[in-house]
C-alpha cells in the first residue's frame, strides 16, 4: 500500500498544498505496463519510512494510466488525469515524481529514484532544504 494517495485531483492537492504550506509530490504512474512504476511505488512510496516521512511535510497526489480495460479509471477520474498531466506531464515520462511548491510553482522532476525512501528523501531535500 502507498503512502496516502487519497488525492487524485490536482486542485484539491493545489488547495491543500496552500491551506497547508506544504509542497506537493505528485506521482504520474502505469500501474499495470510500467516496470519501473511498480518499482519506485514497492521500493519508495509502500515503506513505511516514505509514509513516516511525507505525513507532515508532504502533500500527495497520484495520477495512474493503466492499460488494461480492467484497471481503467472512470471518466471522471481519466479528465482529472488527462488535466494534471497537461499541466505537468506534457512529454509523457512514466514513472515521473513532481515536486511542486504551495504557490504552484514546479521546484523539481525526477524519474524512479535509487536507494528507497532515503534515495527520494534525499531528492527532495535538495529541492526544500529540509
Amino acid at each position: 500500500m502507498v503512502a496516502n494517495w487519497g488525492l487524485n485531483d490536482l486542485a484539491a492537492a493545489q488547495a491543500q498544498a496552500k491551506a497547508t504550506n506544504r509542497p506537493i509530490v505528485v506521482v504520474f504512474s502505469g500501474s499495470d505496463w510500467c516496470a519501473p512504476c511498480v518499482k519506485y511505488e514497492r521500493e519508495v512510496f509502500a515503506q513505511p519510512a516514505f509514509v513516516a516521512y511525507a505525513k507532515d511535510r508532504l502533500v500527495l497526489a497520484h495520477f495512474d494510466y493503466p492499460q488494461k480495460p480492467q484497471n481503467q479509471p472512470s471518466p471522471e477520474q481519466i479528465k482529472r488525469n488527462d488535466a494534471a498531466k497537461a499541466q505537468l506531464n506534457r512529454e509523457g515520462e512514466f514513472p515521473l515524481a513532481v515536486v511542486v511548491a504551495p504557490d504552484g510553482k514546479i521546484l523539481g522532476k525526477i524519474g524512479y529514484v535509487s536507494g528507497g525512501p532515503a534515495g527520494f528523501e534525499a531528492y527532495l531535500k535538495t529541492l526544500l532544504g529540509k
